[in-house]
């Protein structure tokens, strides 16, 4: 059996209502997902014959690990024509050393595809 699901704060997900947000009783964190809903998700759509959604819920399990402001900001760094090839391999970096792999993979692969194709800065 699984574990129960819970939010990033570690409270149960029967426990995040309505009446509990209008009673003020949740924070923000109440209501952010947890990785472990994701990676669990990512299971999901792996065992349904869809790997690619699979590798997207568990880059997004690791991006939990951010802030919404470098979240919001790696997004930007990915837009075309935001980057050169060299900004995206130092987030790259800058991810795999935060235990990032499957994000810093990504950036790795957005220097390469967008400098073949015309994208970068």
């Amino acid at each position: 059996m699984s574990e129960p699901l819970v939010a990033r704060s570690g409270r149960p997900a029967d426990e995040l209502t309505v009446d509990a947000v209008r009673a003020g009783l949740l924070e923000i964190n109440d209501l952010r997902i947890h990785p472990d809903v994701l990676c669990r998700q990512a299971e999901v759509a792996e065992s349904l014959g869809n790997p690619q959604l699979g590798e997207n819920f568990r880059r997004a399990a690791e991006m939990t690990q951010l802030d919404d402001d470098e979240v919001l900001s790696l997004y930007e760094a990915l837009r075309p024509h935001r980057s050169t090839p060299d900004e995206l391999l130092g987030l790259a970096t800058s991810l795999a050393e935060r235990g990032l792999p499957r994000c810093a993979r990504l950036f790795e692969e957005a220097a390469e595809v967008y400098e073949r194709r015309g994208l970068s800065a």
